[in-house]
């Protein structure tokens, strides 16, 4: 997820790094784990693992398709369909995983208590809760992702000094309402902002991410189309950014939100969890180490909701004939802590060797012995708003429809807050998109 790939490909490539020799030093006939994955992230840490355990016995085989224009997931669905080189071992992305755990795809998915995962290894790692929760089908865990993608908000020093005095992350968690359940506090702190000159965010979808997944429920609710409360109050936040010129009016991903995040952008924060922070406002803010650019002037504290946003859960193809495999290295990837483990070196930026990313990670056992101090944050260890951020964070509220449904919500917000549309007509012309393109009751 972390990793934005602006055209979609296709490589197949077979790297060998296991050997098994018999007793008459011929090599043994080597198993192939075929790996799907949308980048190149889960391909490189099963590298990493058969780099790293020399007598596995298999080699792999990565097939990387974007999912630039939707690519991945009819591929995929083909592929878990067939048996010639179906996948043994698969990913999928936040926006869509339901569909493969818990939607129209979870009766692919292997349990991981058959692939010698179990629920005492689970604990024993303190995955966060909301990643279990979408990864299990029913009462079995069948996914888990191996980042913790829970957020806070992370606001930029300079702009904290220049309006409060302080740039204290207890301070300002305070002023923008961290941990309350509420935006009041936080639109105080919007005006305090203005009136230094500030937006307290870029954009509307800077905000979108904490109603989203904070809302009690998800956009489909026993087969038919529910906005909820928690959602649907999006539209006056949106029209009160607008209105009350709170934010620049940006989107994401878009040039002018990128532009937010150097020393010469306005917007005070962004709502995001770590991924956010190494491989979005790093690379854009205009500098590689302290005193260039924003690189440093960077802080994060708890948001006013919890929420998560993004990840990767890895899976396993319930077809396989090398399930035995698959699991030893999913469980590597997802819930072992030692200091060999996929969890502890992608926790400390190790994986490559010294000096690499450090990211929050679904083990709390991990990041508890972990050091998260960040330079783009001015030093701050980010697990320590991260661990309960992650325990914060919500995973009951998704469908396998969320990518689609928040492209029209967004729209019809946004018309609203323009004053383009009235907020019954907004709400008519998104359950008609709805209706017109997805197979959901719509009433």
């Amino acid at each position: 997820m972390k990793k934005i790939l602006v055209a979609a490909l296709a490589i197949s490539a077979l790297l060998v790094g296991c050997s098994k020799k018999t007793e008459a030093s011929k090599p043994a006939e080597k198993k192939t784990l075929n790996v799907w994955s949308f980048t190149d992230e889960v391909p490189g840490m099963v590298k990493k693992y058969v780099e790293m355990n020399p007598d596995c016995g298999f080699d792999y085989k990565a097939t990387i398709i974007a999912t630039t224009d939707g690519a991945y997931q009819p591929a995929l669905d083909q592929a878990l369909a067939g048996t010639k080189d179906a996948p043994d071992m698969y990913a999928a992305e936040a926006a869509f995983v339901l569909k493969y755990t818990q939607g129209d795809a979870a009766n692919f998915a292997a349990k991981y208590s058959d692939m010698g995962i179990t629920a005492a290894d689970v604990k024993a790692s303190n995955i966060a809760q909301y990643t279990i929760d979408i990864g299990t089908r029913g009462s079995d865990l069948v996914a888990l992702g191996y980042q913790a993608t829970g957020g806070a908000f992370i606001y930029r020093r300079s702009i904290a000094k220049a309006t409060w005095g302080t740039d204290d992350p207890k301070v300002i968690k305070e002023k923008i309402g961290g941990g309350s359940g509420s935006l009041d506090t936080f639109w105080k702190a919007a005006a305090e902002l203005k009136a230094k000159g500030y937006p307290i965010v870029s954009g509307d979808g800077d905000l979108w991410h904490i109603v989203e997944n904070s809302s009690d429920k998800g956009w489909i609710v026993d087969g038919k189309l529910y906005i909820d409360p928690k959602r649907e109050v999006f539209m006056d936040y949106s029209k009160k950014l607008n209105d009350n010129g709170w934010y620049n009016d940006t989107r994401d991903w878009q040039d002018a939100w990128f532009a937010d995040m150097k020393d010469t952008g306005t917007a005070f924060g962004f709502f995001g969890p770590a991924w956010l922070i190494n491989y979005t406002l790093a690379p854009n803010c205009g500098g590689t180490k302290v005193g260039e650019g924003s690189y440093g002037d960077w802080a994060i504290c708890e948001a006013p909701f919890g929420f998560f946003w993004g990840g990767t859960w890895v899976l396993g193809n319930k077809n396989s004939k090398n399930l035995a495999e698959v699991g030893k290295v999913i469980k590597w990837i997802t819930v072992d802590y030692d200091e060999k483990s996929l969890q502890y070196m992608w926790a400390n930026g190790t994986m490559n060797g010294e000096g690499g990313t450090k990211d929050s990670v679904g083990s709390g056992t991990v990041m508890a012995k972990s050091n998260g101090e960040l330079a783009f944050l001015g030093g701050q260890n980010m697990f320590d708003v991260f661990v309960p951020a992650n325990a914060f964070a919500n995973g009951k509220n998704l469908t396998q429809y969320d990518e689609t449904i928040n492209s029209y919500w967004r729209d019809a917000v946004r018309q609203y807050a323009y004053g383009e549309k009235s907020r019954d007509e907004a709400i008519a012309g998104f359950k008609q998109n709805v209706a017109d393109n997805l197979d959901v009751i719509v009433e």
